[in-house]
């Protein structure tokens, strides 16, 4: 399986794109206007503790308050100390009061009318391991399957804490078969970088940034470079420049996977990675079989509906309806990465009865949601053929970064039809006709209700203006919507 990582830097604005095979599966976008901002730490304040939800709004210079629960509220040094990572039985009012300064980090970005999510237990991730002040802790990532390497990681990490004051790790994913030395680097460069940001934080005020997490260009280098990376391209020379200086002091062996893309041609145009962000906004995706699956994002979920479309199979409907089950547990693994889909996810697959049919989809389902680098939570088939499952979200959707709410329909997906605006129209002349005394009516709308109105709906009119005894005009308004429509007086 061959991976690549592409990487487009714009001034104000840098794309990552992850290319398994040649195909895309994830896209990442940071634009200069709007950096994500999980990771970031803030000095700030305190505006309002609700008891009756068990958290707090935290005031840390953002637009909108951010939110911090009590069981994200980490072990302190006073009487209302609890364990690392407390639990939703805290109560919120004697671990804050309104007014306090308080270190947080960001663990969520703002989605959509929600602040930011905070945590006050401080992570700092570098190339190895992940920081954490205030505990002694050791842990390993759980995409470390071997025991004995488990127990060595723990055993170095474990020694080299007894070099330091206070503190613990995690071991990350990429952590698998590093040298002791280079565990200990990390190990000290966290330290320092620690201490640094505590320096910064004790003379800040209240709605500082007291730390940014890194360029998105660096933060792939440190998170997502590994043996199943075959390379590394970019297309700005500054950039490239950056990375590579980055991987040589923190990532030595690596920068040979790195390559500068100096072809006029853009790199995304190579691969087909634009027409492929551009079907990743639409609602269709069409699988090879020749079905389909309609994928949907509310507030509340999203959806995904699995139909066969023009794929009639070769058997009978049974095995046609598995063999489109399947291949949609394999498409919607992607979508949900290319797409960034996160939270509730219901995927209604088509009904099938054979139970062993429904084992196999969804253990491929499940098999295609290991690659993913989001935590995922999947049920069994529900007795509607339902499958429920959880994909942990941090930022917005690949569709929230790039459209807005169409302005026409407001985000209804939907218009009245040129056929409901006339009839609207009508009762709003014959309420008009009896509140005014008016010589005629002027009514202004589009140019497919007017059309309707003087070609279909003539007769209906004709009769209308016979019942209120007054002429009605017509008036074509060019940026009027379907729905839009004016009745005046005159």
């Amino acid at each position: 399986m061959s991976e690549e990582i592409l990487i487009n830097v714009t001034p104000r604005e840098t794309r990552v794109a992850l290319v398994e095979n040649g195909v895309l599966q994830e896209i990442f976008i940071e634009r200069a206007r709007r950096r994500g901002l999980v990771g970031n730490i803030y000095k700030g304040t305190v505006c309002r503790v609700l008891p009756g939800m068990q958290a707090a709004f935290v005031d840390v210079g953002l637009e909108r308050a951010a939110f911090l629960h009590a069981s994200d509220i980490g072990r302190r040094d006073d009487a209302a100390a609890a364990d690392v990572g407390g639990s939703a039985s805290r109560d919120i009012a004697g671990l804050l009061r309104e007014g306090q300064e308080i270190c947080v980090q960001v663990i969520k970005d703002p989605l959509g009318t929600k602040g930011a999510r905070l945590t006050t237990q401080i992570t700092i991730p570098s190339r190895y391991l992940v920081f954490i002040p205030n505990v002694d802790n050791v842990g390993i990532s759980q995409r470390i399957e071997s025991e004995n390497e488990r127990v060595r990681l723990r055993d170095v990490i474990q020694l080299f804490m007894s070099e330091q004051e206070g503190g613990g790790y995690i071991a990350r994913t990429a952590a698998e078969g590093a040298s002791a030395e280079a565990l200990r680097a990390d190990m000290l460069f966290l330290r320092k970088l620690w201490r640094s940001i505590s320096e910064t934080l004790a003379i800040s005020k209240a709605g500082a940034l007291v730390y940014g997490d890194l360029p998105l260009t660096i933060r792939v280098m440190r998170d997502m470079l590994g043996d199943n990376i075959e390379r590394v391209r970019i297309d700005s020379r500054e950039s490239f420049q950056r990375a590579h200086e980055f991987c040589e002091r923190f990532m030595p062996g690596m920068p040979t996977q790195l390559e500068y893309y100096p072809g006029e041609r853009p790199i995304f145009d190579i691969y087909g990675i634009e027409d492929e962000i551009h079907k990743a906004l639409d609602r269709k995706v069409q699988l090879k079989s020749g079905g389909y699956l309609i994928i949907d994002q509310t507030e509340a979920m999203t959806t995904a509906d699995v139909n066969t479309g023009g794929y009639v199979g070769h058997r009978n409907l049974e095995e046609t309806i598995f063999k489109t089950n399947l291949e949609a547990a394999q498409a919607i693994p992607r979508q949900l990465r290319l797409r960034n889909l996160g939270g509730i996810i219901i995927i209604d697959f088509i009904d099938m009865q054979d139970a062993e049919h429904k084992r196999q989809v969804l253990r491929m389902l499940e098999k295609c949601l290991e690659k993913d680098h989001a935590r995922t939570h999947i049920s069994e088939v529900s007795t509607l053929g339902l499958v429920e499952m959880t994909r942990k979200r941090t930022s917005e959707s690949l569709e929230h970064v790039m459209c807005e709410v169409c302005p026409t329909c407001n985000g209804r997906a939907s218009l009245k039809t040129a056929e409901t605006t006339c009839y609207e129209i009508f009762r709003e002349i014959l309420r008009a006709s009896r509140q005014f005394d008016v010589q005629q009516l002027l009514v202004l709308a589009s140019q497919e209700v007017v059309d309707l109105l003087l070609d279909e709906e003539s007769a209906s009119l004709a009769e209308l203006e016979v019942f209120i005894g007054k002429p009605i005009r017509f008036q074509v308004e060019t940026l009027y919507t379907q729905e839009q429509y004016d009745v005046v007086p005159m």
